[in-house]
């Protein structure tokens, strides 16, 4: 299992606020087959069992951010690749959570 967090930063446009754009490039992937996602404050993560899936993704959520006229986004993507064991997201979770005794 593949996952990785992917942050965005559009830069150069007239507000501080990034969510207007977060959402837009959020739902350029919500329907996409082979990855599921999960957001939080800092960031978006991807889960999947392809790392092409996972590209393409962040390749759909940046062109969404540029389509909307921004001239430049910031992309970073850390990737969390694991072939021993297909560990989904909530697995990862209740890993740490067992660890801190809840």
């Amino acid at each position: 299992m593949i996952h990785a967090e992917i942050s965005l930063y559009p830069i150069g446009t007239n507000t501080t606020s990034a969510s207007f754009y977060i959402a837009k490039a959020i739902e350029v992937i919500k329907d996409y087959e082979g990855v599921r996602y999960e957001v939080n404050p800092m960031g978006t993560i991807l889960e999947s069992t392809s790392i092409d899936k996972i590209y393409d993704a962040a390749k759909m959520m940046m062109e969404v951010i540029h389509n909307l006229g921004v001239h430049r986004v910031e992309v970073i993507i850390k990737v969390d690749s694991r072939m021993d064991k297909n560990q989904k997201l909530e697995e990862k979770m209740e890993s740490i959570k067992k660890q801190l005794g809840h």
